[in-house]
């Protein structure tokens, strides 16, 4: 980092007030901070590395207080940086910033290969941390368990499940399959059946692997019962919402078989609760009718939900999700992109998988084509149908696919007059609903996408029942005011509302 680079840091954590996902601020005025084991653990553990910066008081509102000692402090954090496996190698640099010295360790991303980093003085799994947003909070099981799979090449659906047994499979499709794979292997066409069945990991030592009970299995949800797909049509734009019956959900439905047949069946949930309307062609003149979403996406986002999710114990008991809304669909799948892959490699670089013998068996039993063109293709066909492109999210233990509707719902909107003052509306606390009618927008989500999470997140207002952030019966009040809405300070200058949507 040049100084030129740290004093601009500097000045944007000072004006934001804020540390963020890849900076950490610490005073240093007294001494260097005994324990930066967590920090260092969480940005060796994320792909952008971090930064740590010394100097600034986050206690005082990011003052800025130099540091005791630069050349002690670099030596004692150094001195913290080898007690971490694997040992961190930060790279420091030195500012004068507003008359005082402040200091700032790069601290590197560690490859993915040898994560987690972690302090050896608390062990691998009380030592493993992980970055959220200005927080490193300790790794979960399954964090752990990721990595650890990656770097020794374990393959959870090619594990044998011991309750299983070859007469609980279905011999016709297992024929079937043995017969195409036959078809243009000569050498492997020669093996008996116990070795081909081995050799394609339907059975490892004679027993049924799991990709074997998930494809060929007669009933599979009887060894994994959440091994299947939850489906729902919510009457709204989010989990509580309900229509003039007080109904949660329009359509519910929980699917199960094996993965050719929980795709099909999937389609025929979205199929029935997409709208579908009639276009007709300027040029020809043909009528022909469009779905809500485009087919092809949604085939493509239910394979790699069900062929690329984790089948670990950790997350075997969590099925994929479908739900639709009144403005998207999100389709959900326990475990995140696998290995070194990142969203923004997503359908251009070609990943590791997680899942190798389910996506080759995908091929042939589901048509999928297995040549990393299942995201170019729900692309397209967005934009064929003049929608906006997926929206794909990486979380801490899942990854989630969303298609929108309508180009507008996605956008940002547009600058509007100032027609409403939010934070003096909510010096009483207010429901979604009264807040969105308030505004005068058309959608609970589109009020609370742009207008109540920004002023949440500037610390403006806050929620009723944080401990129940999706309650139907969740309110929101103007900081300062409290729950009951008495007292303090309202923020009346800042949030000037449109009362306009694009």
């Amino acid at each position: 980092m040049l100084v030129e680079e740290l004093v601009e840091l500097a000045n944007r954590i000072c004006g934001q007030k804020a540390e963020e996902q890849t900076t950490e601020v610490k005073s240093a005025q007294n001494g260097c901070p005994k324990r930066l084991y967590d920090t260092l653990s969480s940005f060796s553990n994320q792909d952008r590395g971090g930064i740590l910066v010394f100097g600034l008081d986050e206690t005082d509102a990011f003052r800025v207080v130099g540091v005791y000692d630069p050349q002690d402090l670099q030596q004692k954090i150094t001195e913290q940086c080898l007690q971490m496996e694997p040992p961190v190698r930060a790279v420091f640099t030195l500012a004068e910033y507003e008359g005082k010295t402040i200091c700032a360790a790069e601290i590197p991303a560690v490859d993915m290969a040898e994560r987690p980093c972690y302090y050896r003085g608390a062990g691998r799994i009380r030592g493993s941390f992980i970055r959220v947003g200005d927080a490193d909070l300790p790794m979960t099981d399954y964090e752990l368990y990721s990595y650890e799979a990656f770097r020794r090449h374990l393959h959870d659906d090619e594990r044998p499940v011991e309750r299983a047994t070859l007469q609980l499979l279905d011999w016709e499709k297992i024929r079937g399959y043995l017969e195409k794979m036959r078809a243009d292997k000569p050498g492997f066409s020669r093996l008996e059946q116990e070795q081909a069945l081995e050799m394609l990991n339907i059975t490892r030592n004679g027993v049924p692997t799991l990709a074997a009970v998930l494809n060929f299995g007669l009933y599979p949800q009887g060894f994994f019962p959440q091994l299947g797909i939850t489906a729902i049509v919510v009457p709204g734009t989010e989990i509580g919402d309900t229509d003039r019956d007080s109904a949660r959900f329009i359509d519910n439905k929980r699917i199960g078989g094996t993965i050719p047949e929980m795709v099909e069946d999937a389609l025929n949930f979205c199929r029935r609760n997409m709208k579908v309307k009639t276009i007709i062609s300027k040029e020809t003149g043909v009528r022909m009718d469009r779905t809500e979403y485009p087919v092809d996406a949604l085939r493509e986002a239910i394979l790699n939900a069900l062929i690329h999710r984790d089948y670990s114990i950790h997350s075997e008991g969590t099925p994929v999700q479908i739900d639709f809304f009144a403005d998207r669909l999100e389709i959900h799948s326990p475990g995140n992109l696998y290995g070194r892959m990142s969203i923004e490699q997503l359908g251009i670089a070609k990943p590791n998988l997680r899942n190798p013998t389910l996506a080759l068996m995908a091929e042939t039993l589901t048509a999928a084509e297995n040549r990393y063109s299942g995201i170019p293709t729900m692309r397209n066909a967005m934009k064929e149908y003049g929608l906006p492109e997926p929206k794909f999210e990486n979380r801490r233990n899942g990854f989630s696919v969303t298609l929108y509707n309508t180009a507008q719902l996605a956008e940002e909107p547009e600058k509007a007059e100032p027609a409403g003052d939010l934070a003096a509306f909510c010096r009483v606390p207010k429901t979604r609903q009264e807040i969105a009618s308030y505004l005068g927008v058309k959608t609970v989500f589109y009020a609370m996408r742009h207008y109540v999470q920004p002023m949440i997140a500037a610390g403006k207002l806050a929620m009723a029942m944080p401990e129940k952030p999706k309650s139907r019966n969740q309110k929101y009040y103007t900081v300062g005011e409290g729950p009951s809405g008495d007292g303090g300070v309202g923020f009346a200058d800042s949030a000037r509302i449109g009362r306009s949507q694009p």
